[in-house]
């Protein structure tokens, strides 16, 4: 006779359920609803689910250093190169005029003003797309094709006959490229920083002021020796170190254990599944525009910026213009890039010290004094005043630049801040497209930059006024969910206490029967 199998004690069930949830040795990571009749390849997928993280699951902690310096570097020189030759077209510009231009031709300064500003267009305009590649692809290989993509567009304009293909070598396919290059640079910094981002993104930024100071010299030195083509050739060195700096935008490791299994045979797992069981993203995450402090943000910015571009392009052509007699006209541009350096590096380290979305005050600030000092511009008189102008202007053109991604962190986090930045970028397209030639028609039909100056100054002021609603839209929105958290932690913690005193008789029937 076979005895039957004795009825386990409570003591004894309780017991064997703690151990089959934890079967693991003590001191090692269990993993989580694994059992025994997992197979091996069950088992490689719950090792890469842990790997990769839950879905809503705390991202890793930026290292707030070490290789991130070298990222640093990568990404200031990015940012240099780009928008270095970008803010140096007013140099550009009067060279396309002298080659391309024809006395019958009466809207020439039209025409060439499109090459320009459809380059800068194009790099803010691609910024949605290049962040949906950057989720998928990740910064670095979105960041080599696009310096690849930005060297073939700057190579070929050096080839061109006449101005109007200039719009597709120089003013698409090169500022194509740079945007692929750009975005991720953005990006990037915020997986090595949180605690350092302002200053960090203050000297990445910086990275165009110092390129912005030293490249009208040089263009001017280049156009005057060489010509215009060979000048954009030369140009072509810059975008292949940004290819090769591109490949510093190694990804940051999610966990300890990912840097365990890089020595390990349980890493052949990861490169199979890791896609499979990471969290899916979405291609257009637009659900980024319910948080209304961030849509009033992607308007504000947008409205601020039908002006801000045309200093840049149209200020070497002003000044030849007005001050004829003076020697040494790129030192404009000059001051711009070294305020704009000093802007971005000190406003970079304000901006840490500014708590939460409360630094959009100081983009609020920035757009009151561009819009200021661009209607100061037909106002001078003196070269001095001048100079005076765009000291002042560069200073807080830094101030807003180097606070943009801080504040796109604020407002969405780190989860959403490449589609958010992406969007943004996007949407600053058509100011920073439109403004220049509407600026440059002016110029033709009144004869004067006056009209073009002042009307450049309006726009600035009017979005300076609309961010300052972020804040409160901010606030109002914090209080709504801490009420609503609170209110359901109130009513949890009191539904667990009432079903702990319903089901107290039941506890102390267990552990009676445990005795």
């Amino acid at each position: 006779m076979v005895p039957s199998p004795a009825k386990p004690t409570a003591a004894e069930r309780e017991t064997s359920e703690t151990e089959s949830l934890d079967p693991a040795p003590m001191g090692a990571t269990p993993l989580s609803g694994l059992g025994p009749s997992d197979g091996p390849e069950a088992a490689a997928e719950k090792v890469e689910v842990e790997l990769v993280g839950p879905a809503g699951a705390e991202p890793p902690q930026p290292p707030e250093g070490g290789w991130g310096w070298l990222v640093m570097l990568a990404a200031m020189w990015c940012n240099g190169s780009v928008f270095g030759i970008q803010n140096a077209c007013g140099v550009l510009f009067v060279s396309m005029l002298n080659t391309f231009g024809s006395k019958d031709d009466d809207q020439m300064v039209f025409k060439t003003a499109w090459v320009s500003s459809l380059s800068m267009g194009m790099i803010f305009f691609c910024c949605p797309i290049v962040s949906v590649f950057t989720d998928l692809f990740g910064c670095r290989k979105t960041a080599v094709v696009g310096a690849a993509v930005g060297f073939i567009g700057l190579m070929s304009s050096s080839f061109v006959s006449s101005i109007e293909p200039l719009y597709l070598t120089y003013g698409i396919i090169f500022a194509s490229g740079c945007s692929f290059a750009y975005q991720p640079s953005l990006v990037i910094l915020g997986h090595y920083f949180k605690k350092r981002l302002g200053l960090v993104n203050g000297i990445v930024t910086a990275g165009s002021s110092i390129f912005t100071i030293l490249l009208p010299f040089l263009l001017r030195v280049l156009i005057d020796s060489v010509g215009l083509f060979y000048t954009l050739r030369i140009l072509c060195i810059f975008m292949f170190v940004l290819f090769l700096a591109g490949f510093t935008y190694r990804p940051v490791a999610s966990s300890a254990k990912d840097k365990e299994s890089g020595t390990k045979g349980g890493n052949r797992f990861s490169l199979f599944s890791r896609r499979k069981f990471s969290r899916p993203k979405k291609i257009f995450n637009f659900a980024i525009f319910k948080v209304k402090a961030y849509a009033v943000w992607a308007v504000g910015i947008p409205l601020a910026l039908f002006g801000y571009f045309v200093p840049y392009v149209h200020l070497m052509k002003y000044v030849n213009e007005k001050f004829q007699d003076e020697n040494n006209k790129e030192v404009l541009l000059m001051c711009l890039g070294i305020t704009s350096g000093v802007g971005r590096l000190l406003f970079g380290r304000i901006a840490d010290y500014v708590p939460g979305v409360k630094k959009v005050y100081l983009q609020v600030l920035s757009f009151l004094f561009i819009g200021v000092m661009s209607m100061m511009i037909p106002l001078c008189r003196v070269f001095g005043a001048l100079i005076a102008v765009c000291l002042i202007m560069g200073l807080f053109d830094g101030c807003f630049i180097s606070i943009m991604a801080p504040i796109a962190f604020e407002l969405v986090g780190a989860q959403d801040v490449s589609q958010a930045i992406g969007f943004l970028l996007g949407f600053m397209s058509i100011p920073m497209t439109v403004g220049p030639p509407i600026a440059g028609l002016l110029r033709d039909k009144l004869g004067s930059y006056d009209v073009s100056f002042y009307l450049a100054g309006v726009p600035p002021l009017i979005g300076g006024a609309v961010l300052c609603l972020i804040p409160w839209i901010h606030s109002k929105k914090q209080r709504e969910i801490h009420q609503t958290t609170g209110g359901e932690k109130t009513e949890k913690m009191l539904e667990n206490q009432s079903t702990l005193l319903s089901n107290s008789p039941e506890i102390f029937k267990k552990e009676s029967d445990c005795f």
